[in-house]
This record gives C-alpha cells, sequence and structure tokens, in this order.
C-alpha cells in the first residue's frame, strides 16, 4: 500500500510535467501527421476520442494507473533489496532501487528503442516493435539484477567498491550487447521536425525521471517511519534479513 501511495503522488507530479512539457511536442506531431494526410488528399481518420480528453482525462488515466502499478512493483523490490544490498538504511535502499528502476526499466531500453510522439511509426510492424521492445525491457532488469548478484559475490574478494565497478561494467557490456543483436526500428517519416522528436524525447526522459525519484523519496520517508515505529532502527538490519514491508 506505501508502494502504491508513492506511486500515485508521483503520477500527479509526473502528470503535471508530463502536461506542461510533453503535450506541446504530441500536439505538433499531430498536426504534422494531418498536414502530411492533407497533402496527399488522405481524409483524415475519424476521431475516436477528442483531442481534449486526450490530453486531460486520457493522460492522466494512462499516467496515474501507470504510477501506481509501479509503485507496486517499486515496494516489492524494496522489500528483496533490503538488507541484502550492504546496511543501508530505507531511505538509502529506496534511493538505490529508484535509481536502478528508472536505469533498467526506462533509460538503458530508451537507447535502443526511444520514445517516438505520434504520426511516428508504421502501423503494420506495432506487434513485431512491441515485442522488442518489451524484449529489451525484460533482457535489461534481467542483466541487472545478474549484475547486482554477481556485485555481492565479488565484495568478499575484491572489497565493496571495485565490486560494484565489476558488476556496472558488466551490466554496461551485457546490455550493448544484448541491444546490438535485437533489431533496429527506424521509422521516423520524412521531414519530421527534429526539434519536435527532440523535446518529445527528453520529456520522457524527464516523466520518468519525476516519477522514479518521486517514489523512492516518498517510499524511503514512509518505510523509515514504519520500522522506527516498530522499534527496528535502519542501522539495526542485519545484512540478508528481510524487511517487514508490505
Amino acid at each position: 500500500m506505501r508502494g502504491m501511495l508513492s506511486g500515485l503522488v508521483a503520477g500527479l507530479l509526473a502528470l503535471v510535467f508530463a502536461r506542461i512539457f510533453g503535450e506541446p511536442s504530441v500536439g505538433a506531431a499531430i498536426d504534422f501527421e494531418s498536414a502530411e494526410q492533407a497533402a496527399r488528399g488522405e481524409t483524415p481518420d475519424p476521431e475516436l476520442v477528442s483531442r481534449g480528453v486526450q490530453s486531460t482525462l486520457g493522460l492522466a488515466t494512462g499516467v496515474l494507473v501507470y504510477a501506481v502499478a509501479f509503485g507496486g512493483l517499486f515496494a516489492l523490490a524494496f522489500a528483496v533489496a533490503y538488507g541484502r544490498v550492504g546496511r543501508l538504511s530505507p531511505r538509502a535502499t529506496a534511493l538505490l532501487v529508484a535509481l536502478g528502476g528508472y536505469l533498467a526499466a526506462f533509460v538503458v531500453p530508451f537507447l535502443k528503442y526511444p520514445a517516438n510522439p505520434p504520426s511516428i511509426g508504421n502501423p503494420d510492424t506495432i506487434n513485431e516493435r512491441t515485442v522488442v521492445y518489451f524484449g529489451m525491457v525484460a533482457l535489461s532488469i534481467a542483466l541487472a539484477v545478474a549484475a547486482t548478484y554477481l556485485g555481492r559475490r565479488l565484495v568478499s574478494r575484491l572489497g565493496a567498491w571495485n565490486a560494484a565497478l565489476v558488476a556496472g561494467a558488466a551490466f554496461i557490456v551485457t546490455a550493448a550487447l544484448g541491444a546490438l543483436l535485437l533489431p533496429t526500428v527506424n521509422e521516423v517519416p520524412e521531414g519530421f521536425p527534429a526539434g519536435v522528436l527532440w523535446n518529445f524525447r527528453v520529456a520522457s526522459l524527464g516523466i520518468q525521471l519525476v516519477m522514479w525519484t518521486t517514489m523512492g523519496l516518498l517510499f524511503g520517508a514512509l518505510v523509515h517511519r514504519r520500522l522506527a515505529a516498530s522499534g527496528r532502527a535502519p542501522e539495526q538490519a542485519a545484512p540478508g534479513a528481510v524487511a517487514p514491508v508490505h
């Protein structure tokens, strides 16, 4: 519940960010698509959902449901990580999990398959593009978990700092190899404004950064209070112990 509550607050802040910085690029992309259709003499597709609803209720629904779901998953990841990634406080562990989630679940897949606004992408290839994108997400998360496990195993031999460097390098190399093996997708139409595409992708990174940072800070604070109220101080958590977080 604390994870989903943190996700809800994170979603609200991400929604504000998306409305301010993301929606202008979406509107510009839709205008480009309409202009291209008019130039070809095509009749525009019927608007099943108005642009006003898309940019308000539709955007809010998508962002909030997404953020709440990830908040619940974030809490589960925290419960697994707490006490197993060093003697870190709840706040530090939550921030570490948030950083890992942001990088593994979004940034690394984004580098291979960056976000695109409307009018980019062939409708006939949407299934293939969806499969390869989520394949990259799953690969990135799996490699991040494996790298964390490798780092833990190397601490006793190399020390915490060197073990972290080796694990980080292993993650970067294997993720890069995985990205090279997956098919490349480039369906940006000719003449699409580069500035619109750039602004949309930067806004996508910013939306996710706001969401993950808020979840890390808020969830860490809530769990710290929970552990303090139960009489279990953060520094008393033994390595390998499972935190009583639900």
